[in-house]
C-alpha cells in the first residue's frame, strides 16, 4: 500500500488499513482518536477538525486534499535536497534535519505508526527498533541524490552496521578517536554495550572536542534506545563508537 497516494475518498462506515493510517495522522496532527480502522463518528467529527484548522471544506470525507494535508511532513521530509557540493556525510546531515522538522513520532503502539513503516521498510511493532532503519533511510536518500553507491550496507541491526564498517575500513572505536580525528558530519554514532554488542545509533551532527551533536531516532528526552520520536540531541564520546561516512 502506497501509504502517501490516497487510493480513493474515504468516510464514516468504511473500515480497514487505509482508515487506520488516517486515524494515525490525525492523532500525529494532534487530534487523537481510537486507532482501530473502523470510520465511525469518532473519527468524523476528527476530520472535520482537521479540516476547519487546514481550512479544507468542513464534510468529514478524506478525498485528496484532506489526505494530502495529513500526510504533508512525511512529504516535506522525502523531498529532494539539491546535493550542490555537499559531501555525502554533509547531505546525509542535511536529510538528518529535514527529517527532524517534520517530528517523526511512533503512533499506535511501540515503534508502530506511518513514519517506522517508512523507516522500516513497512515493518511495525514491538520487535522492530527502528533506530537503524532510521539512519540507514537518511543514508540511502543522499546517496540517490548523489547518485552514490552505498559505502556500506543497510540494516536494521547495530551490529550489523558495525561489523559492517569494519569489513569496509571506516569504522571508528572510541579509543582510537583522538589518533584518527573527530568524526565527519553524517557519520553514524553506535552506543557500545560490550566489545561486539552495539545497542543504539544515530548521525552526527557537529564533532567537538569533548562531545558532539546528534539527530537519533527511536529515542527521547532521556536519550533511550526504546523511545518514540526523533530528537536532536548533545552526547559525549564515551561508550560510542563509529561508522564514517
Amino acid at each position: 500500500m502506497d501509504e502517501l497516494t490516497l487510493d480513493r475518498d474515504h468516510r464514516r462506515g468504511d473500515r480497514g488499513a487505509r482508515v487506520r493510517v488516517i486515524q494515525e495522522w490525525l492523532t500525529l496532527h494532534g487530534i487523537a482518536v481510537a486507532i482501530d480502522g473502523g470510520f465511525g463518528p469518532a473519527t468524523e467529527e476528527a476530520v472535520r477538525r482537521f479540516q476547519a484548522r487546514k481550512r479544507i471544506a468542513r464534510d468529514g470525507v478524506v478525498g485528496k486534499r484532506t489526505y494530502g494535508a495529513l500526510v504533508a511532513p512525511m512529504k516535506r521530509a522525502l523531498a529532494p535536497i539539491e546535493p550542490g557540493r555537499r559531501s555525502l556525510g554533509a547531505l546525509v546531515a542535511a536529510y538528518a534535519r529535514q527529517h527532524l522538522r517534520a517530528i517523526p513520532t511512533e503512533v499506535g503502539g511501540q515503534n508502530a505508526g506511518p513514519w517506522v513503516r517508512l523507516y522500516m521498510k513497512g515493518n511495525q511493532g514491538p520487535e522492530w527498533p527502528w533506530c537503524a532503519g532510521f539512519v540507514c533511510f537518511l543514508l540511502e536518500q543522499a546517496c540517490s541524490a548523489l547518485d552514490a553507491e552505498l559505502p556500506i550496507r543497510p540494516s536494521f541491526s547495530c551490529d550489523s552496521l558495525a561489523a559492517g564498517a569494519r569489513e569496509r575500513g571506516v569504522f571508528l572505536a572510541e579509543h582510537r578517536r583522538g589518533r584518527d580525528g573527530t568524526p565527519r558530519p553524517g557519520s553514524f554514532f553506535l552506543n557500545r554495550r560490550t566489545a561486539t554488542d552495539w545497542t543504539h545509533t544515530g548521525i552526527v551532527l557537529r564533532a567537538g572536542d569533548e562531545s558532539f551533536d546528534t539527530i537519533e531516532g527511536n529515542t527521547n528526552d532521556e536519550g533511550s534506545r526504546e523511545g518514540y520520536e526523533v530528537c536532536q540531541r548533545v552526547r559525549g564520546y564515551a561508550g560510542k563508537d563509529f561508522v564514517v561516512i
